[in-house]
């Protein structure tokens, strides 16, 4: 955990210097921290580090080593602190007992649910170390615990399997915490450690919004540790749920029932043996156990270390979860088709279909543990092992937790789905949204087999015969109405990672297979919202802000250029016509630049009248999704629909451009130099330091008071309507990075870092989680819009059809970065302006090597 006294000392005396003469934006700077470095102090306080598999389920490890936000039952449970906690007991002649975590944070001394009655059922009131230190190294945790009564250096690491490409072994319901003990002393030392757990999968009456007593559940055992379980029923086979907890070491000992009795009994009795260094053995009974424990005492001499896993595996193997609606008459399902046959009735995880119970998902955790740390390690090791910017860094790592929270799932055959991100204790906004996941360009690069089945779900299931695209897939997936409206940007960004997938994958039989869905699929978005054929969107279009646009805008325009660019590549390479898509995008790329570019950067032309959708001041009802009061009817007749963003300077405004970009659509859609100026107009007009006199009537909290952030939109040049688009005012971490990516790609290198920089200066911990950018939800899917930042940067990009490496650096002739694709990964870069690439896992078939547009020897 290295500083760079430098650059650290630069930080403090910037902001003792901005202190002094009372800047505003002191808020906006971490002194004491570094981009990509460790968390201590205040620093500690928000840190939860999701640890489990893709879809599987997950357990956070806070900052000061605590389990938290525990959400093992396939959906969020934010707020699910359980009373489970590792101890070590220092044998002397007094002996010295701590729960193994730092300091508890302020901010739960009072405000939790329960302060106000004294927080019981918890082990806040334990001794603890003094003062921890945490650092992120994805997918591993590493905390550093001191306490000067304590004689033993003592180190935590928590992680969970995630290597690219092995997205099966990246999916198990898993996770380990490993206590490392050493002795730097000159004294042999005697101690006991101990993990100690209530039964945290027992499920309460009360629960289920009954107050009588808890029903039966018990404690079991298995190899080296206990089993938490908790029956299901007939009725309510959803109850069921396990989780073992064991170690790796034969001289364990396990207590399977704590102390029965009243009030505080059981804790206050399991502390007491804790602190006495007792090693208690009790049988498993068939009563309800208040709690387990199990017991590893060792000894150290001087220079001696002992590490002891503690491993987690659990299984919850059936849900009553069933989203969406159905069709009054469902198509007929061929069985033997993979797209349509539905597996349950309700949505079962995909672990459920490998593993018949917690013992079997144990065995493949204790058997495969070493090979599967390796391989995440050298996952670690490798994307780590470069020299971008520490904020870069930071960001696409932070955000990789996303496909650890509960805001993605996997069914039981393998197919991805996924929420927008999570409310406390649910998904939030379902099936897989083509509008947020546009944004996501993690999953892509990482586990390219996985995003395949979103782009097979959207065309195959969710896609009726005229061609209109549902943008929320039904879970379990399965056929869906076709009763709303279909998403411009999200049905014609899924036009554009076809083409990504199919150069990621270099499967030409797979884009042949669904190439009739991908024209069906255009063919719909041009008669509906481009019927006079004029290559922009002009009917009332839906997109991702939960509203119409009616009339042109370069925001959505840009995604129909961009679906008609991968169109026409696509057609070609498979010897189909493709003219008229060529004619749209002439069409449409002059009306763009001339018409919808005020001459900084692209608007919207608000219409309503003249289109094929009925006049709204004439129908005079509530239409498209917007219902008009009286009195907003007398708005709507002076400035048109509500929710529009006309003369405004959008972060969002060429979105398509960027979504086509990292995509692999290397050509210039439209003018290079009108999106360079419209990118610095978003970073000069809407990009703010704090937002202290910014009013934001819609949902403050995402940035508020001195934090500094990249607002969606502002109206520099006059024009501001009444009732603009409903987010307008707010700041969404997603659009902060795409928009910051796609300056790297023009070159404005450090315009970018400087939108990034702000976005993870209001996530260093001391009030947000780092770990959680938050938008519609905890671990909002968008932000992994942040995995495009590697790309910006460096243009770096593999091409599995042509078989060709791109690099196009915008960082000088000397980088290295990490390169994942679907054959494995490893680091790529250029040194002395050569390229070079070196495969750590896998490997990569290039013909060809592109550089700055050049092609060049390697």
């Amino acid at each position: 955990m290295r500083q760079k006294f430098s650059r650290h000392l630069f930080c403090f005396v910037l902001f003792v210097f901005l202190a002094v003469f009372g800047c505003s934006n002191v808020n906006n700077i971490s002194p004491e921290r570094e981009y990509n470095g460790s968390y201590s102090g205040q620093y500690l306080s928000r840190v939860a580090f999701p640890v489990g598999g893709i879809g599987a389920g997950m357990f956070c490890l806070e900052g000061s080593g605590a389990i938290s936000h525990l959400s093992l039952r396939n959906r969020p449970d934010v707020y699910n602190e359980p009373l489970s906690f590792a101890a070590i007991c220092i044998k002397g002649e007094k002996n010295i007992a701590r729960v193994i975590e730092g300091p508890l944070p302020d901010w739960k001394y009072f405000g939790q649910p329960g302060s106000g009655n004294g927080s019981g059922n918890t082990g806040y009131g334990l001794p603890r170390f003094r003062s921890a230190t945490f650092l992120a190294r994805f997918p591993f945790a590493e905390i550093e615990l001191e306490d000067k009564e304590i004689p033993l250096n003592v180190e935590i690491t928590g992680w969970s399997p995630f290597i690219p490409n092995d997205a099966d072994n990246s999916s198990l319901p898993v996770g380990s915490i490993e206590y490392r003990f050493s002795n730097s002393g000159s004294t042999p030392r005697e101690a006991v450690f101990s993990y100690n757990s209530k039964n945290f999968m027992s499920l309460t009456r009360q629960s289920r919004g009954d107050t009588r007593q808890n029903e039966a559940d018990t404690i079991l055992p298995i190899q080296n540790g206990f089993i938490l379980y908790q029956p299901g029923s007939e009725e309510n086979p959803q109850y069921e749920g396990s989780c073992a907890i064991f170690v790796d070491d034969p001289n364990v000992t396990v207590d399977f029932c704590w102390f029965r009795g009243g009030w505080f009994d059981p804790l206050t009795m399991a502390w007491k043996n804790i602190a006495e260094g007792k090693i208690v053995t009790n049988d498993p009974v068939k009563d309800k156990a208040p709690g387990a424990s199990l017991y590893v005492p060792f000894s150290l001499k001087p220079g001696e270390e002992k590490t002891i896993k503690v491993m987690f595996a659990w299984y919850v193997p059936n849900t009553d979860t069933r989203l969406g609606s159905d069709p009054e008459n469902p198509p007929v399902c061929d069985p033997s088709d993979p797209y349509c046959c539905v597996t349950s009735e309700t949505f079962k995880p995909w672990y459920a279909g490998r593993f018949k119970d917690v013992k079997e998902v144990a065995k493949y955790w204790r058997l495969h543990y070493d090979d599967l740390r390796k391989n995440s390690a050298l996952f670690r090791d490798t994307f780590y092992n470069t020299t971008l910017p520490d904020e870069v860094i930071e960001a696409v790592a932070a955000n990789l937790t996303i496909l650890k929270s509960p805001t993605v799932l996997r069914q039981t055959d393998g197919r991805l789905w996924c929420f927008e991100g999570c409310t406390d204790n649910s998904g939030c906004c379902h099936g897989s949204c083509t509008h947020v996941w546009n944004y996501a360009q993690a999953i892509p690069h990482l586990f390219p087999a996985l995003e395949r089945t979103l782009r097979e779900t959207e065309f195959y299931v969710s896609q009726d015969e005229r061609g209109h695209q549902t943008f929320r897939s039904n879970l379990p997936i399965r056929p869906v109405t076709h009763t709303f409206h279909s998403a411009a940007d999200g049905q014609l960004g899924g036009i554009i990672k076809v083409y990504r997938e199919w150069r990621i994958s270099g499967d030409t039989e797979w884009l042949k297979s669904l190439w009739p869905k991908v024209r069906q699929s255009l063919d719909f978005c041009i008669e509906t919202w481009d019927p006079k054929d004029k290559g922009i969107l002009e009917e009332p279009h839906h997109n991702t802000y939960d509203i119409e646009y009616w009339g042109p805008d370069g925001h959505c325009t840009s995604f129909y250029l961009g679906a008609l660019t991968a169109a026409i590549k696509m057609g070609k390479s498979l010897g189909d016509d493709i003219s008229r898509y060529e004619e749209l995008l002439a069409k449409g790329r002059e009306f763009m630049e001339k018409d919808l570019y005020d001459g900084e950067y692209f608007i919207q032309k608000i219409q309503w009248e003249g289109l094929e959708a009925p006049n709204p001041v004439e129908a005079a009802t509530g239409m498209w999704n917007i219902n008009y009061s009286p009195e907003a009817l007398e708005i709507l007749k002076k400035e048109g629909p509500k929710y529009q963003y006309g003369t405004g300077c959008l972060s969002d405004g060429v979105l398509g451009i960027w979504i086509a970009r990292v995509c692999g659509l290397e050509e210039p859609i439209i003018d290079t130099d009108k999106v360079k100026s419209h990118l610095n107009a978003v970073h000069k007009y809407n990009l703010k330091q704090n937002l202290l006199d910014h009013a934001n009537p819609q949902r403050p909290s995402y940035a508020l008071g001195k934090d500094g952030g990249l607002l969606l939109c502002t109206w520099p040049k006059g024009g501001a309507l009444t009732f603009p688009f409903v987010y307008s005012n707010e700041v969404w971490t997603g659009i902060e990075y795409q928009v910051a990516s796609h300056l790297m790609f023009e070159g404005e290198v450090e315009n970018g870092l400087e939108i990034v920089r702000l976005c993870r200066n209001r996530y260093d911990g001391r009030l947000r989680n780092p770990f959680n950018e938050y938008e519609c939800g905890h671990w909002y899917a968008r932000a992994m819009s942040s995995y495009g930042l590697l790309q910006g940067l460096t243009g770096v990009r593999y091409d599995a059809v042509d078989k060709t490496l791109y690099i196009d650096s915008k960082i000088g002739g000397n980088f290295t970065s990490f390169l994942s694709a679907e054959t494995g990964f490893g680091t790529v870069g250029l040194k002395n302006g050569s390229p070079f690439f070196d495969m750590k896992m896998g490997d990569l078939d290039v013909k060809h090597v592109i550089v700055s547009g050049k092609e060049v020897e390697i």
